[in-house]
């Protein structure tokens, strides 16, 4: 007899939980604690790197709004080139040397004269120019524009200022008129701001700071910051690894990275297209829709920081309002930091805690794990069988024993259920009953309409046959003959849906989907007859009777699934396309043959199958007649 004892009694070894029950809650104090601390210190040194940000940010583009703001007061700039140039070079190499971030300062005429003085020291404006060798400056000017001599030239000067070569260039394609800083200082007659675009001279992508002339608002004078020189600004890796810092502006597009790579990107996105920017460039980084949509809340408006979730990780952003004297107003400047990076210190403290505990409780666990692992062993073994039933894998089998009682009796609970099902498959298609007992089973056998393929097979004169033999005979006789015609059934993919007398009512593409479900039903009935002919040559040598058998074949819609009583169902398929299979096998009677087909089932696998035509048939219980025709082989084969 085996020895077994109640699961609660093996459960009572568990008593060092209580261990894990006061220290647990301690271990997770400290944790949270040291969390929340770290997050705290996160945004505290997010806030004040954001106050950083925005001030290298706003003194970068302020030297530049001041410069602009001088220069809009020097009566040498009211006059259009060629006059005063010497002054007004002067006045833009000196802006320029104390500005290295501007790429160039420059004033446009409303007669379209255009004086424009470019640092060349970075290598992308020096390859754009053709720049020689030693160029520091560039000098472009455009005069005289309504004359017939037109004074278009690009003068290179070195360090000191002296030049060092000269080259006329094309006038006609750039007219500071059309351009959009000229273009709104002149419409709003006040300074403004514009960008990020693409300068019509360099081609590279720039924020512009530009105002009126005192006194005459058609002069405009503007200055470029090179978009490289804003992402320069955005240096988040103090803060974490993974932390990046952009700006948006006004209608939430993405001027500036701190990631060189995606700031690298942007730039070139600018250099090559200017109308689908905004859509491209805001896909660069994950987080930028999220922060744009928070700007929009009120409760941001003045900025702050916030939480939010973003492809499976959390991450903290804060966020702040960037404007220059009024210029660029509604540029946002963010700083985005993932949770993880800040509460990396208190997950290690909680590892190590864990680990100390671990140690200190390695005892008690120690008897717990041994229970868990027989308790999860027999799980497993009945989790294992309830899966082989599931299957419909019901060989009966000897059941495994536990020393736990409840387990013994789930054993000894699926061992009759495996029983039960075994015996329920008999009776039953086998897909039927896989379906009904699974998770899913109370709909998977709903009644529906689909496209079905029949089979009806009838054997000639079987009540004479019952007359003449034993029922001992016919019953051994008709068992083979069903054993024969059911394993054919379902290799071929068919579902033995009835057994009615000596007949049998196979069905394709239901209860498990077939798509050449004519087919498969072409190729069954052969091989029925086929497997039959066999048959009743042993049985002629038994001195059994044989068993001449007809089959009728269609195919076309039926209801499908379980009809009858609440209390009492049955699989089977109902509708025009059963009955005309079941008429169709007794008109090989009246033919004198043995596979008969409707014309829809030759319609569909013709090019397969080798058929007789036999012409309309009135069909008993039907108004219009029936296209039938005889399954005589495969291609080739008939």
């Amino acid at each position: 007899m085996h020895w077994s004892k109640p699961l609660r009694v093996h459960l009572g070894v568990l008593v060092v939980a209580s261990l894990l029950c006061t220290s647990m809650p301690i271990i997770w104090m400290a944790f949270r604690q040291g969390s929340d601390a770290a997050v705290n210190a996160g945004v505290r040194q997010m806030r004040e790197m954001s106050l950083r940000l925005i001030e290298g940010y706003r003194n970068t583009l302020q030297d530049g709004t001041e410069a602009v703001a001088l220069a809009s007061t020097l009566p040498q700039l009211v006059s259009p080139p060629p006059e005063d140039s010497e002054a007004k070079q002067e006045l833009f190499l000196e802006v320029l040397r104390t500005i290295p971030e501007a790429t160039s300062i420059y004033t446009g005429y409303s007669d379209g004269s255009y004086l424009q003085v470019i640092n060349t020291a970075r290598r992308d404006v020096r390859q754009t120019l053709s720049a020689p060798d030693g160029a520091a400056f560039a000098i472009r000017t455009i005069a005289e524009r309504q004359s017939a001599d037109v004074i278009s030239t690009l003068r290179f000067l070195d360090s000191q200022a002296r030049p060092i070569g000269e080259r006329n260039i094309e006038y006609a394609s750039f007219d500071p008129r059309q351009r959009p800083w000229y273009q709104s200082v002149v419409q709003d007659g006040v300074p403004v701001s514009v960008g990020p675009y693409v300068t019509g001279t360099l081609n590279v992508p720039t924020l512009t700071i530009a105002a009126p002339m005192k006194g005459d608002r058609q002069v405009v004078v503007g200055i470029n910051i090179h978009l490289q020189t804003i992402g320069q600004l955005l240096d988040a890796q103090g803060i974490s690894q993974h932390a990046r810092a952009y700006i948006i502006d006004e209608g939430g597009n993405l001027v500036a990275h701190s990631d060189p790579q995606i700031m690298s990107r942007i730039i070139g996105l600018w250099a090559r297209t200017s109308g689908a920017f905004a859509a491209t460039a805001n896909s660069f980084d994950t987080s930028l829709e999220t922060v744009a949509r928070l700007r929009r809340d009120p409760a941001f408006a003045s900025g702050g920081a916030a939480r939010f979730d973003l492809d499976g990780a959390t991450y903290l952003v804060q966020m702040a309002p960037v404007s220059v004297s009024g210029l660029f107003r509604g540029s946002t400047a963010a700083i985005v930091v993932p949770l993880e990076d800040l509460v990396a210190e208190a997950n290690r403290l909680l590892v190590r805690n864990l680990l100390i505990a671990s140690v200190l409780l390695i005892a008690g666990v120690a008897a717990s794990v041994l229970l868990s692992r027989m308790v999860s062993r027999s799980l497993y073994r009945l989790a294992d069988e309830a899966r082989r039933i599931g299957d419909l894998d019901v060989d009966e089998k000897a059941l495994s024993h536990s020393w736990i009682t409840e387990i013994n009796t789930l054993a000894s609970a699926l061992s009759a259920s495996r029983h039960a099902i075994g015996q329920f498959a008999l009776y039953v298609p086998r897909e039927v009953v896989r379906r009904i007992v699974s998770p899913e089973g109370r709909t998977v056998v709903k009644a529906k309409r689909q496209d079905v393929t029949v089979l009806f097979t009838d054997i000639r004169d079987f009540t004479t046959i019952s007359e003449l033999n034993s029922p001992e005979d016919v019953v051994d006789t008709l068992s083979a003959y069903f054993e024969r015609l059911n394993t054919i059934a379902e290799q071929n993919g068919g579902t033995v849906v009835q057994y009615l007398g000596d007949s049998i009512f196979v069905m394709w593409n239901a209860p498990v989907p077939d798509i050449r479900h004519v087919e498969h039903g072409c190729r069954c009935a052969l091989a029925m007859k086929a497997a039959i002919d066999d048959l009743n040559e042993a049985n002629c040598q038994n001195g059994r009777p044989a068993l001449i058998t007809r089959f009728g074949l269609h195919t076309g819609p039926a209801v499908v699934g379980s009809f009858g009583a609440i209390s009492r169902q049955q699989y089977t398929a109902m509708g025009d396309t059963i009955n005309v299979a079941s008429r169709l096998e007794g008109l090989n009677k009246e033919f004198g043959t043995s596979i008969l087909v409707s014309a829809t089932v030759h319609d569909a696998v013709g090019d397969r199958f080798g058929f007789r035509p036999l012409g309309l048939v009135q069909v008993k219980g039907r108004a219009e007649k029936v296209d039938i025709w005889e399954l005589i082989g495969e291609s080739g084969r008939g």
